[in-house]
């Protein structure tokens, strides 16, 4: 017997049918989405959830991309704002004030990668989500930021990590030595270390295993077969972050569905 906690979604059919027809119809009720990533040298990450967001339904998009990049994709990309960047094409720390001038604007924020690796960007990250208090999902090498202290990400309920394997192994072992990840454990055994986790703390955690799309909150632990493919990360976060914020009274039951939504459309 597979424990009460375990929730398996097929990949033909929804776990939770009922998330399916409670999408918002109307666009201006679907929710606003602040993306932000990217540096001098590639914005595929939030171009990717720019697309992967319009994809699940989400009402508005605002991308904030580094200035550096500014004269080279011009008016290509109309969604796109920017804000200070360092002389290397990264964030800079003072582009925290134009996240600022977008909090109250935006339902919840996404961090969706290609920030490339500057203390200045670091400050960036970790003052963005000191004061977020919207639904918020890092993902790529956002996360890297926080290898020595995943703490940071997992001790606030309003964060959701969204995470390959390895990665989330390298996080685990500086930050928490207590728990042990493994590409060899069974898919039973990390969805009931995942249990554990999110049961003792407010961790929100998206990852992949052995042809599983996983995710846990709150103890429950949903699995969903599919393909991974190059780069999911970033797409799966958008459709994640969407269907959150269109239900943040069933977090649960709205990225468990978002992910079968994700595998159904690729």
């Amino acid at each position: 017997m597979e424990p009460t906690y375990w929730r398996k979604q097929k990949s033909t059919e929804p776990a939770f049918a009922n998330m399916m027809w409670s999408k918002p119809e109307n666009k201006r009720l679907a929710g606003k989405l602040l993306i932000i990533g990217g540096n001098a040298h590639s914005i595929s990450a939030p171009a990717a959830a720019y697309q992967a967001a319009t994809e699940a339904g989400i009402g508005t998009i605002r991308v904030l991309l580094p200035d550096a990049i500014a004269k080279t994709i011009g008016q290509s990309f109309p969604e796109g704002e920017f804000a200070f960047s360092t002389p290397s094409g990264s964030f800079s720390k003072t582009a925290v004030r134009q996240v600022a001038e977008n909090k109250d604007w935006a339902d919840a924020l996404l961090l969706a990668g290609d920030f490339g690796r500057n203390s200045e960007t670091a400050i960036f990250i970790e003052q963005t989500i000191q004061k977020n208090k919207c639904p918020l999902v890092i993902t790529q090498d956002g996360l890297d930021y926080f290898i020595q202290d995943i703490g940071k990400l997992t001790d606030h309920e309003n964060n959701m990590i969204v995470s390959e394997l390895g990665r989330l192994q390298k996080m685990t072992r500086a930050g928490m030595p207590s728990l042990i990840i493994q590409h060899s454990m069974t898919l039973h055994s990390l969805v009931g270390l995942l249990n554990s986790w999110t049961r003792e703390t407010p961790a929100r955690i998206l990852t992949y295993h052995n042809d599983n799309f996983i995710y846990a909150e709150g103890g429950q632990v949903s699995t969903t077969p599919g393909s991974d493919g190059v780069g999911w990360e970033a797409s799966l976060a958008a459709y994640a972050a969407t269907w959150w914020l269109q239900n943040e009274g069933q977090s649960f039951e709205a990225v468990t569905t978002a992910i079968y939504e994700f595998v159904t459309k690729k």
